[in-house]
């Protein structure tokens, strides 16, 4: 049984929704874009090198998490492929998700294992200041429990066990 305030984020109303979706084939490889991709028990994004590393199979950032990165770094917007995140979603704090399971798209169920912590990638990819810009702000890493699909507007909520 959850105390109460586990309790407040396992009733939260809120519902995500995907608004980028991303894999890479290869380690430091391009980062592709995809409107519709397989979550694999197995393996996370399927075609995504990272696969089968368990509790970071699937990452996934915060929308809003974007425009403060952007606003830290002085830019007007930040390319999601350069945070080199497989999963964009708007409207749900991401963070409070850490060692909860969620249901995303169809039917695929992950659980949140931890913060997303930045690589050195950051520097390289926004500049002098990148990596401590997504500091706090990286997203989550996931293991996926389910397989399902996932597709751009799909939606982000709290998996509660029967």
């Amino acid at each position: 049984m959850a105390n109460k305030l586990e309790q407040f984020i396992l009733d939260a109303p809120q519902k995500g929704k995907v608004e980028f979706i991303s894999y890479r084939k290869e380690h430091k490889g391009e980062v592709l874009s995809a409107n519709k991709v397989n979550i694999l028990k197995e393996s996370g994004i399927e075609g995504d090198h990272y696969g089968k590393l368990g509790n970071r199979m699937v990452t996934i950032i915060q929308k809003e998490h974007l425009e403060v990165i952007a606003k830290i770094l002085d830019t007007d917007q930040i390319d999601p492929k350069l945070t080199r995140r497989n999963i964009v979603v708007s409207g749900f704090n991401l963070r409070a998700l850490i060692g909860h399971k969620f249901r995303i798209g169809q039917s695929a169920i992950l659980l949140a294992t931890g913060d997303c912590v930045p690589c050195n990638r950051m520097e390289e990819n926004f500049g002098p200041g990148g990596y401590q810009a997504l500091v706090g702000h990286g997203g989550i890493t996931c293991k996926v429990i389910e397989s399902g699909v996932l597709e751009i507007g799909d939606a982000l909520s709290i998996y509660k066990e029967s």
